[in-house]
């Protein structure tokens, strides 16, 4: 296990947890965890998990050189003048009776993790050190494989140059107070992942983040991820490893875990679809509860919502979790960045607008009023009313079959092989992958 070392820039006089017991005693051991997404891991989307189950969470992908030299945008990526961004105070909104008894609900945000993305030692420190006393450990991006960072040169077309990977990570090790982190993605060959992931180590990362796919593995590209080089990568260091890749469904959570020994499984895209992906049921048994929220505009009145359970995971209806958002949204000091809050209400209510297509015209025509408080909240009322009149639509057809098992109301997707809930519950969302054999380790596959 990796020697404590000292923080240097904080003026701390303890010396910093790292390895183990910092996953242990800093982070409460996560297994549940929320992947740094751009422009869809933002507060009140961390929020809306945590509640649900998500024992820790990333920011967004940050560029560090950006976040320096740009006083005007660096609220807009980590907000701290309105406090709210990696505090660890209580939530202003109550949390829902779902969430794990082991998830840090007493905490608006933390524990958090903030991501940056970097090419340069010097800019990536300054950044770092500019959101170390609101967090708990920063991590380097070196996953990304978008055509920007390619252009950019950071996330995976970094994975070149380990000379420069370890002089990132390295630089922070021995210059914050915190610990440093890193993502990667993995090679072709198992050998030289775990070559990679060894000298991430020895550099100073103390989680590393293993997403099972290539630099190549994008778009149409995606494939499935490989379990067999994250568990290579699990058995080769002696800090905390977190899987990513090919999850869907809540069972898939565990499954993961069995196949590669990580200490945790980060979720990313199924977890915007269904942000209930970590949830689990128990015994299966239906039941009903209701959610009252202390919100100016009480956007949800205190009536039961049902819950489904199918496969002994839950889901919700996504016009009640779409509100839910909104409420967390309105709520926050912290401005929510409409683009994000649009991306979030399509991937929730995907399955609802792929029957009433009217109504997702609608929602992508919605406009913001230039970045003022006035305008946003225009659109934020304008996005409660579609999403009001698309659980007033689904409201018939969810009586209809409310006597009826759930598992007679699922049909099976012909391509994949995988079950397809009503219309009305959110929902992992999965494309076909024609001419890929189907393995027992990679099914079901994420987006």
């Amino acid at each position: 296990m990796p020697a404590l070392v000292s923080g240097v820039n904080s003026g701390s006089k303890h010396r910093k947890l790292t390895g183990y017991n910092f996953y242990r005693d800093v982070l409460g051991s996560p297994k549940y965890v929320l992947a740094p997404m751009v422009d869809q891991s933002e507060l009140a989307w961390r929020i809306l998990c945590r509640r649900y189950g998500a024992q820790l969470t990333y920011t967004p992908m940050i560029n560090a050189k950006i976040f320096v030299e740009s006083h005007k945008q660096r609220s807009s990526h980590f907000d701290i003048p309105s406090g709210e961004e990696g505090s660890s105070s209580h939530l202003p909104i109550p949390s829902s009776p779902f969430s794990s008894p082991n998830s840090p609900l007493s905490s608006l945000d933390r524990p958090l993790i903030v991501q940056f993305c970097a090419n340069n030692p010097t800019y990536l420190l300054q950044a770092a050190q500019l959101v170390e006393p609101y967090c708990d450990a920063v991590d380097i991006n070196f996953g990304c494989p978008q055509d920007i960072a390619r252009r950019g040169r950071y996330g995976s077309y970094l994975q070149d140059d380990w000379k420069l990977v370890f002089e990132l990570i390295n630089t922070l090790h021995k210059n914050l107070s915190i610990p440093v982190t890193a993502k990667f993605r993995v090679f072709p060959s198992i050998e030289k992942t775990v070559e990679y992931a060894k000298m991430m180590e020895s550099a100073g990362a103390q989680i590393l983040a293993c997403h099972g796919r290539t630099r190549e593995q994008r778009g149409h590209n995606t494939g499935l991820a490989s379990y067999a080089h994250i568990a290579a990568v699990k058995r080769a260091v002696s800090v905390p490893v977190f899987a990513n890749g090919n999850i869907l469904f809540h069972a898939d959570i565990q499954r993961c875990l069995d196949e590669t020994g990580a200490d945790g499984v980060m979720v990313a895209e199924a977890g915007l679809y269904n942000p209930l992906i970590f949830q689990g049921c128990g015994d299966g048994t239906p039941y009903q509860t209701s959610f009252i929220f202390e919100s100016t505009s009480a956007l949800i009145p205190p009536t039961p919502v049902p819950l489904y359970t199918y496969q002994k995971a839950t889901y919700l209806p996504s016009p009640h979790l779409s509100l839910e958002y909104l409420s967390i949204v309105r709520g926050l000091k912290t401005r929510t960045a409409l683009s994000a809050v649009k991306g979030h209400l399509f991937k929730l209510l995907r399955p609802a607008l792929g029957v009433h297509t009217d109504l997702r015209a609608r929602l992508g025509s919605v406009r913001g009023g230039g970045g003022s408080k006035e305008g946003d909240e225009e659109a934020l009322a304008e996005y409660e009313g579609i999403v009001r009149e698309v659980a007033e639509r689904l409201e018939p057809m969810m009586k209809e079959v409310a006597n009826k098992p759930i598992d007679e109301l699922v049909v099976i997707d012909e391509a994949t092989g995988l079950p397809v809930l009503p219309c009305w519950l959110a929902q992992p969302y999965f494309r076909p992958l024609p001419s890929i054999p189907r393995s027992k380790s990679a099914q079901p596959t994420s987006p």
